[in-house]
């Protein structure tokens, strides 16, 4: 295909967003700034720009920071401005350039972007990574994890999970979907509790209140005479687990499913003395991180046998009836 002076001129009376790009060749470190309306005009521009031979068209665009190609106008609209392009003449391909590491053309400021993202930003991209192997696992992730792709940029997304802007702007919606879900459960629960402590102020379960306090005393005292100062350091949860415990409410909402479990498995006792709680409430804490996690579990099963009947239905009539027809009549 022949790529003419006039390709991607919008139409009399349209009106398009120039987009500004910058544009290099192959193994070459020389980049030029040019401003497209569509990937057309760019292509165009490049041939001109770049001097490229129009006997060496098709003309192939792909991102100067990982090789990707870039063919689709709404993918190409989704890219942030000032985007790094490769044109690619003919059958050429996309080579690393290895002695500049890749960055050597690419402005201070940007650098100093990638510094910052390797820390940040690949936790999003393992995420993200993880999502992209099975949706379902939205499910086992922690508030952290979901607010991170919530907040990551929308093109950078797309590009991560190889999906549409449209796409992931709904996935986007979907997880904040998911947070706002757990913040209404957490706050269920706690006008519960501050329902609760209101009916014991009142005095309607003074009595009660009162056997419990004494044997929640004299067993808050034998963890503390039974138990040594050496038992916390026995602890294996990781810090933010035991800071998600103690100042998060409905703590079991914050945590991802793999965390859920380690509390589960942790000894209350030894959970106690490092939560500096009575055992009671560690108990109870433990118990609402195995429903969540048992809850959880639940969903994900569900998820997998709705997706295993509807692959059963979309299979082709000949398939499903290929074990009828292995059993035949002996003759």
């Amino acid at each position: 295909m022949e790529v003419s002076g006039d390709a991607g001129v919008p139409e009399s009376g349209e009106i398009r967003t120039l987009k500004p790009c910058l544009l290099r060749r192959n193994h070459s470190r020389e980049q030029h700034g040019v401003a497209a309306s569509c990937l057309e005009d760019l292509r165009s521009k490049a041939c001109d720009i770049l001097a490229i031979d129009k006997s060496l068209t098709p003309v192939t665009l792909v991102l100067a920071e990982d090789g990707t190609i870039v063919d689709d106008d709404d993918y190409f609209l989704c890219l942030p401005s000032n985007t790094k392009f490769v044109a690619l003449a003919n059958n050429e391909k996309w080579a690393y350039n290895n002695s500049d590491g890749g960055t050597a053309w690419i402005s201070q400021e940007s650098f100093d972007v990638d510094e910052t993202d390797r820390g940040a930003g690949l936790k999003w991209k393992n995420v993200a990574r993880q999502l992209k192997e099975d949706l379902s696992s939205i499910i086992l992730l922690s508030e952290e994890d979901l607010q991170m792709l919530v907040d990551a940029p929308c093109a950078d997304l797309a590009q991560e999970l190889l999906q549409s802007c449209a796409t992931v702007q709904q996935l986007q919606h979907t997880l904040q979907q998911v947070l706002d879900q757990r913040e209404e459960v957490r706050q269920s629960k706690q006008l519960l509790q501050l329902y609760l402590e209101a009916l014991e102020k009142e005095g309607s379960l003074l009595s009660k209140q009162e056997e419990s306090k004494a044997a929640l005393g004299e067993e808050a005292d034998a963890v503390d005479t039974g138990i040594s100062r050496e038992t916390s350091s026995d602890i294996t949860l990781a810090s933010h687990i035991l800071t998600a415990l103690r100042e998060k409410p409905a703590p079991e909402l914050s945590l991802s499913s793999q965390d859920l479990e380690l509390v589960t498995r942790e000894d209350p006792k030894a959970l106690a003395v490092a939560l500096n709680w009575d055992i009671r409430k560690t108990e109870t804490v433990q118990e609402a991180c195995e429903r969540e996690l048992a809850l959880r579990l639940q969903q994900m099963q569900s998820l997998h046998s709705l997706r295993s009947i509807s692959a059963r239905k979309a299979s082709p009539p000949g398939e499903r009836q290929n074990p009828k027809r292995a059993k035949q009549e002996p003759t």
